[in-house]
């Protein structure tokens, strides 16, 4: 078929080459290779260039989807990365870890049984190619305007702010309490998902555009937040969410229990030689049981698994398609070996000096509750145990107000998000008139990409109070 418009007919859909499972679970290394040029292009030309594109809208920073897709298949790299980077400040790792198939590709066209374009693997290819031939983003039409505003956080909130606003002439220096940029970026999701020479990468870049870090500094301890205000024009919060969700049942404080978000960050430490040995919480040749079906419990199973780990079991109270995690490190997670009990909650963690098990009740999904999810409820009488030596809760994460918010008209709301306005002017204003913020802190926890959304939105409004012209 020679006409290029049928051209989905003739090519079917096909992902980057995967790492064999005998292979990745046997390192830290991304899983998923890279499109070459031609790969690239042909899966770009498989796009229909709808005229209302649901693609575009279903994602979060509204990419300029079709438009990057044909330029692929033009073959015209710089001007496809230039345009990635109008909407994204973080397009290579959007597209390594957002769940594409609840979002862009979840809502192509061509899902509905032709095989969506694989538009996650082609925006990766798009900078990391682009980088290596040279590319860089274009400043050179920027004003200076000698305004300089304090963004505290490294995380993808904080570097989309900081994206928006070097662009627009005003240098940000960003405050980080780790000696590295990216936040949970570099310190939470593992390796075999994003590699950390890609954050890297990105600070070398953000730098080149004129963007200031200053690592290894904590707000509050380092430099008080007055300070801040006081030798700054504005202030960008994107400190993220790091109080974990607990379960409420008995022996969650037992030997063998542990939260994800420091499990993760231990191993991922241990990986890059900067942390303390003894902190490393290792896994090898235990029988771990993961509570919680999100993508962070997706990570703690693949990292266990990686470890060396005897068994590892993932229980959720719903049930496999009302699982919250991507549908891709579910895949991911089944082929190296993870077992999955599903309509099963958590109702103690038994053991005396040590874990050795977790009582688990089977449920089943009733009408809908608050937030429109529908609830699960307990079967009386289906109690079980699941054998384990280790136990790894992931729950999810709440916002975590620091000290000094109060101290200076910082408002949050009662469950410790920050408040902040949605005036159409100035937008992520917190009550605090001087001080914006973004990210997980404002919305709760969420995906990298709506942190990066929201990091820009909140520089538009800091440029807004600054009174420049975005």
């Amino acid at each position: 078929m020679s006409d290029k418009y049928l051209q989905f007919l003739d090519v079917p859909r096909h992902d980057p080459e995967k790492t064999p499972v005998e292979v990745r679970v046997h390192e830290y290394k991304e899983i998923y290779a890279q499109f070459d040029a031609p790969g690239a292009a042909q899966q770009a030309g498989r796009c229909l260039s709808c005229g209302n594109p649901f693609c575009e809208w279903k994602c979060p920073v509204h990419n300029y989807i079709p438009d990057w897709l044909k330029l692929v298949n033009e073959g015209n790299l710089f001007e496809a990365a230039e345009l990635s980077h109008k909407t994204n400040s973080l397009p290579e790792v959007c597209g390594r870890i957002c769940p594409q198939d609840r979002l862009c590709e979840g809502a192509c066209t061509l899902n509905d049984g032709l095989g969506a374009v694989t538009i996650g693997s082609i925006e990766k290819y798009i900078t990391d190619e682009a980088l290596k031939q040279g590319w860089r983003p274009d400043m050179s039409n920027v004003v200076p305007t000698g305004k300089r505003v304090a963004v505290v956080g490294a995380g993808p909130a904080g570097l989309g702010c900081a994206d928006i606003l070097v662009r627009n002439g005003v240098t940000p220096v960003v405050f980080d309490k780790y000696q590295r940029i990216g936040g949970l970026l570099t310190f939470g999701i593992p390796p075999f998902k994003l590699e950390k020479e890609v954050v890297e990468t990105r600070r070398q870049i953000m730098e080149g555009m004129g963007v200031e870090f200053r690592l290894g500094v904590e707000i509050g301890r380092d430099i008080s937040f007055a300070q801040l205000l006081a030798d700054y024009d504005a202030v960008f919060l994107g400190m993220g969410t790091y109080t974990y969700v607990k379960g409420g049942f008995p022996g969650e404080d037992l030997p063998g229990v542990h939260e994800a978000l420091p499990y993760l960050v231990s191993n991922i430490n241990r990986e890059l030689a900067i942390a303390d040995e003894q902190q490393w919480v290792d896994l090898k040749g235990k029988r771990v049981v993961v509570l919680g079906g999100g993508d962070t419990g997706m990570d703690c199973i693949r990292t266990a698994i990686r470890q060396g780990a005897e068994s590892v079991t993932c229980t959720y109270r719903r049930d496999e398609k009302n699982m919250p995690g991507s549908r891709r490190d579910y895949k991911n997670s089944k082929e190296e070996g993870a077992e999955f009990f599903f309509n099963r909650q958590p109702i103690e963690i038994i053991g005396t000096d040590q874990v050795e098990g977790v009582r688990v009740v089977q449920t089943r999904l009733g009408p809908p509750g608050p937030r429109g999810r529908r609830q699960a409820e307990v079967i009386p009488g289906t109690e079980e145990i699941i054998p384990a030596d280790a136990v790894i809760i992931a729950f999810g994460f709440n916002p975590s107000p620091a000290a000094w918010f109060a101290d200076h008209d910082i408002g949050v709301h009662g469950n410790g998000r920050v408040r902040v306005s949605s005036a159409k002017a100035t937008p992520f204003q917190t009550t605090h008139p001087k001080v914006f913020a973004g990210g997980d802190m404002v919305r709760g926890s969420d995906l990298v990409v709506t942190a990066v959304f929201e990091g820009r939105e909140a520089a538009k409004g800091i440029l807004g109070y600054l009174q420049l012209d975005a």
